[in-house]
Formats: C-alpha cells, structure tokens, sequence
C-alpha cells in the first residue's frame, strides 16, 4: 500500500514538472545574490579546475541559464540596467557618474517594485554601484525599506593592504592576506555575509511580518585579490595553466581592444613595465592573476555557501526564491585582454540561476532533510553539478527583473514602447518563465542578447577603458545569437545619446561553431558596404537591435552551411 502511494506520488510530481511553471498565489521570499566581475568560472558551467561546491549545489536545485549576458561589461552601467530592466541607452549610464532618476527617466527597480507590493526590501554589501550611479544612498529610500548595510572593512581596499617581499604595505593586484592582520581581523565579504546570515535568522524567527527580499551582494573576485590566504593552496601554480588564446587576435579591430588600465595602475603590474598598450604580462605573473582570480571565486563560494545554509537554518528555504548572478565577466588573458570593458562573451557572459522551490526543487517530504548543507570548499568532498534544468538559448540580464517577479508570485511588468523614458514601470527584457518546468527543444535563433561598450578613440588609449560620458565618440554595440556574436563599432554622440547607423568605425563577426573563443573576425567591410545597400530602405525608426538582427541575417545568409550540426 504505501509502496503504491509512493509511485503515485512520483508520477504526479514527473507530471508536474513537465508542466509550465506554476507560481503559488502565496508570495515567494526572495534571496538575490549577486558576484562582482564573476565570469562563468564555476563548476556548474564545466569548469574542471575551480572548487565552487556551494554554488555548484546550488545550481542543481536551480535552473541555470547557460548562455546569459550583460548589457554593458562595467559595474555601474550593467547593476543599473538589470536592476531597471533598461538598456545602457535607455538609462544614459555609461559610466559611474549619473543618476538615472534625473539623467534618464524615474524608473521603478526591481527592489522598488517588491517594496510595492508589501515586500520588507533590504541591501547588503554591493548591489546598486554606490556614488552618484545610485544618488550616494544607494537608491533608498526609493529601492529599500531600510538603509543599506556596507561592510566598514570596505574603505581599505584600495588602500596600501598588500605585504611585498619586504614585508612593506602595497596598493596591488595581488593581495592575498592574513585576515587577523587586517583591520578589525576581517574582509568586506566576510562582513557581508554575517550581516546577512544575522538577517535571515531574525526573519525566521519573525515569519509573520510578510516576504521579504533580501539582496546580498558580494565584491569579490573584483580586484584587488584582497582574500585570505589559504585560498590559494587550492590552486598550486603547477597546475595552472595561460587562457587558451593569449594573443591579441590579427583580425581585432584597435577600437575593440581593451588595455586593461585598472590593472596597470597597481604597484605590482606597474613594476612589470608592460608597454602600452598590446605588451603582454610575462607568462609567470599571468599564471599567478589567474591563480588569484580562481582563489578569489572558491572564497566566494564560501560565503554563498553561509547564506544558504543560514537559509535552511531559519526554516526559510521552503519558501524562498534564490537568485545568483553577476553584474558581468572578466578577461583572465583572452586575446591579450585582462579585466572587463569589452564585448567578448568573456567579458559579457556571466552565471545566472534562480531556485524556485515547488519549481525547480521539490523537497523529500519523506525523509526531510537540510536543503543546502554547508560544503567545506578545503575538505575532500566535493558537490558536483548534476546537470538537470539548464536552459541553453540566450538570455539577458534585462531579462531578470520580469522573471523574479513572476517567478515570485508577482505580475511581470510590461513590455516598454519603443520610447519610454516616461515609463516608470516597464521591462526590456523578457519574462523567461516560460522555460521553467519544461524541456528545452533546441536552439531558439530569436533569442539574442544585446550588449555595448564606449570609447573615446578608434586606438587605445589610457582612457579607452572607462572614458567619462563626454569623451565617448564610438560605441560598439554587439549582438550575441546561438550561433554568431556581431559588432558594429558606431559614432555616437555622447549629447543626444545616439549612435550614427551609417557611421560605421569597424566591425566583428565571429562563427562560434568553428570559433567558440572569437579570434577570428570573419568581418568585411566590402559585405558590409553590400549590406548596407541593400538595406538602405529600412525605416529610419526602426530600433538599433532589430537592424542588427536583419544585417546578421543577411551577413550570415552564406555561411549556415558550414554551420556544425
């Protein structure tokens, strides 16, 4: 008898998840972690040498988007766009230094929204870029019912942290420590992650004052490699090894490069006399950034490994909603480029997962247990990934705020107009509850993620990475479909903020069948000069990102036969 009630419980719950998702009337709690300059160096993306057991635990609760990009690859720019589900030229932030509320338009966050709705919003470490990006507040109280929590050991990182061989204090790069000799015997992360824990077991205990979302956001691998020590025993520099392609590709246009400034600007790097703007790190050091990087991720494993356990302990992970991301990639020497500033998927590409109990993870009510037991990152067990709802078409940051809506219990907002700074309330992207609960039937070719980047100059130079808004005279802006990523490398004209679609500075078009790491530009200005005759009848208003998508299709008309299958 109970062996038949088992099977029966069995087929309905496979029935179930074979369904579209179905949100409960009752509002998920929701817990948003977001990375800082995380690429998709995790276990659960197919890395074989990062330890990431927390996260990679995570993911196999959750459904991971293989394939998601950022909309701008520097911090302020990509936080503001996801967390208004704006683009880059919608919110006018190509720097650090405006605020959207009056540079662009009174846009409604995320976070705002959920605060709408009776959610007990709060913030943790970096989630807004703070200064001016989001008004030196944080966006509270618009985006918070309280104010932001930052971690006090924050001031010093970009301060002289780092032992040298000497034993003097240096402003480097790499900057692994002893935590007892900091200031207050601590790291911003491990701050963060303790105000958080504190915050989810005062909501447990208090469970009847409404949802709440909880925003976490961490600093790290952000440079400097400010990490305790020990991390780094988890990745001998034996068994590292130099990014796949570390030339500078021959067929890269000087506007597209990246010089990697903020790195150059560390004491450590600075020693090395690196010519600008190609001179390559000696292969030594390159080895030990991407030891550092690679340390940097296994420690923030650790501290998302606390939240969730923190999670369990105050009996919330039944009904919480978990979010993990970054705000974009990092380059760790991939066509001569280090850091971010660029639209390679390297750059561009981050993780993104959503738990969604009842969704993406039924609990055993059987044999009920701790949904996500802590994992010493430094011990001999080790999570890996089990491979069960990935979605691998492409999707977008913008895309995140419907879909926690939905996915919460709560209406997605609408599709903004064409023009919508006057849209307090409205989304960018797409709500991808459609791919929860059920299998992925192949490549989607309308699903293309959009991302851009500015430069002050056709070459190099020391302002290429980060030029302030003024100084911006191109911009690239990059298409990534399943099967190509194509940019155009536009003027643009940094006071009416648009893009001169017949100005066109360079281009790249890469096969990502043949080359998965972009090194070869099958560009041509000769088939783009065709092209643009023979689209010159298109409508003046059609959207910058619908008149990509046709220039592709005629750009790669040719090509789909030398596709792989």
């Amino acid at each position: 008898m109970f062996e038949s009630l088992q099977r029966c419980c069995v087929c309905v719950l496979i029935i179930y998840t074979l369904t579209p998702a179905v949100v409960e009337t009752k509002a998920k709690n929701v817990l948003f972690i977001m990375a800082d300059d995380l690429r998709t160096t995790l276990g659960c993306y197919g890395d074989p040498l990062v330890k990431t057991p927390n996260i990679d635990q995570l993911a196999s609760k959750s459904q991971v988007f293989l394939n998601a990009f950022a909309q701008q690859a520097v911090c302020g720019p990509s936080r503001t766009s996801m967390l208004t589900s704006r683009r880059p030229d919608t919110t006018r932030l190509y720097d650090f230094y405006s605020y959207w509320r009056v540079a662009a338009g009174n846009y409604t966050t995320l976070p705002q929204y959920f605060k709408s709705q009776g959610y007990t919003t709060m913030s943790v470490g970096k989630v807004f870029h703070p200064g001016i990006a989001s008004n030196y507040t944080d966006d509270y109280p618009y985006s918070w019912s309280v104010p932001p929590y930052h971690p006090p050991s924050f001031r010093y990182e970009k301060e002289k942290m780092c032992k040298g061989a000497g034993g003097g204090l240096h402003a480097n790069l790499l900057c692994a420590v002893d935590v007892a000799e900091q200031p207050g015997g601590t790291l911003p992360d491990l701050e963060s992650a303790a105000e958080a824990v504190r915050l989810l077991r005062g909501l447990g205990d208090d469970g009847d004052d409404g949802p709440f979302f909880l925003a976490v956001g961490f600093h790290k691998p952000h440079i400097p490699f400010r990490i305790p020590q020990e991390y780094l025993s988890l990745y001998p520099l034996d068994q590292m090894s130099l990014a796949p392609d570390p030339e500078v590709p021959e067929g890269l246009p000087s506007v597209a490069y990246n010089p990697w400034m903020d790195l150059r600007l560390r004491e450590d790097v600075m020693a090395l006399n690196t010519s600008f703007p190609y001179g390559p790190i000696p292969k030594d050091f390159q080895l030990r950034i991407r030891q550092h990087y690679y340390a940097a991720v296994s420690y923030l494993d650790a501290q998302v490994g606390r939240l969730l356990t923190a999670l369990d302990d105050s009996r919330l992970a039944d009904d919480t909603m978990v979010v993990f991301s970054s705000d974009h990639g990092w380059s760790l020497g991939e066509h001569g480029e280090w850091a971010k500033y660029s639209n390679f998927d390297v750059a561009t590409q981050v993780p993104l997962m959503f738990y969604v109990p009842g969704v993406t993870f039924f609990p055993d009510w059987l044999q009920p247990g701790t949904i996500f037991p802590f994992v010493d990152v430094f011990g001999r067990s080790e999570h890996r990934f089990k491979a069960g709802h990935v979605v691998r078409n492409v999707v977008e940051l913008v895309d995140v705020f419907p879909t926690v809506s939905y996915m919460a219990g709560l209406d997605a907002p609408e599709p903004c107009p064409l023009v919508s700074f006057k849209e307090e309330l409205c989304t960018e992207g797409d709500n991808l509850a459609y791919t929860f609960g059920r299998l992925e039937r192949g490549k989607d070719d309308e699903d293309i993620a959009f991302s851009q980047y500015p430069r002050p100059a056709d070459v190099p130079q020391v302002n290429s990475d980060l030029p302030l808004l003024a100084n911006i005279k191109v911009m690239g802006y990059s298409l990534r479909s399943w099967d190509y990523r194509y940019t155009l490398w536009l003027g643009f004209d940094p006071n009416t903020f648009k893009a001169n679609v017949t100005d066109v500075h360079a281009g790249e078009l890469y096969m990502l069948a043949d080359d998965p790491l972009q090194d070869h530009n099958l560009y041509r200005r000769s088939d783009h000069r065709h092209m643009l005759r023979k689209t010159s009848g298109l409508r003046q208003s059609l959207s910058l990102q619908k008149r990509m998508r046709l220039q592709l299709l005629y750009l790669t008309a040719g090509m789909k036969s030398h596709l792989k299958p």
